[in-house]
């Protein structure tokens, strides 16, 4: 598997994955893709031979020390998942937030216990809850946090 900045071609697949893994809420569309490319969002693809399995989308606003970063997407093939898909492409996007030294942002379905470990493995922590924030489920969110690098460092100093 392979992690690379995602390619305009790919954006049918990635709203063919959205419409499986997203199907009871508001799954993005090719439109909603090529849209955060055109504003520039960091978005990377894990790619299983040329097939993509996977995608993850950040955008970071503002410059150090005060940038900030939201994890707007990551999504991976169910017949992929539970494999290092996920972690792989988080890493990218963190990677990108770090070299801003950004605080992270995101949500997560309360109820998606898979991702919320896999985030706080990765240093973010719950800060908060947006009830009914999926819609039109209305599943409520966690909004977690990861601090930015240099946070990091002044507080272990």
């Amino acid at each position: 598997m392979r992690v690379l900045k995602l390619r305009r071609s790919d954006l049918k697949r990635c709203a063919e994955l959205e419409r499986v893994l997203f199907s009871g809420d508001d799954p993005w569309s090719w439109a909603a893709f090529a849209a955060e490319l055109d504003q520039g969002h960091y978005y990377v693809g894990a790619y299983a031979d040329e097939e993509l399995i996977g995608y993850a989308g950040l955008a970071v606003v503002g410059s150090p020390p005060r940038a900030e970063a939201e994890v707007h997407t990551i999504g991976v093939d169910p017949a992929h998942q539970g494999r290092g898909v996920g972690n792989a492409l988080l890493r990218a996007l963190l990677a990108r937030a770090d070299e801003q030294r950004a605080t992270t942002f995101l949500e997560v379905r309360t109820d998606n216990d898979t991702a919320i470990e896999m985030y706080r493995k990765h240093g973010f922590e719950i800060i908060g809850l947006r009830k009914r924030y999926y819609q039109p489920s209305g599943a409520d969110a966690h909004t977690m946090r990861r601090p930015a690098p240099a946070e990091t460092a002044e507080v272990a100093g």
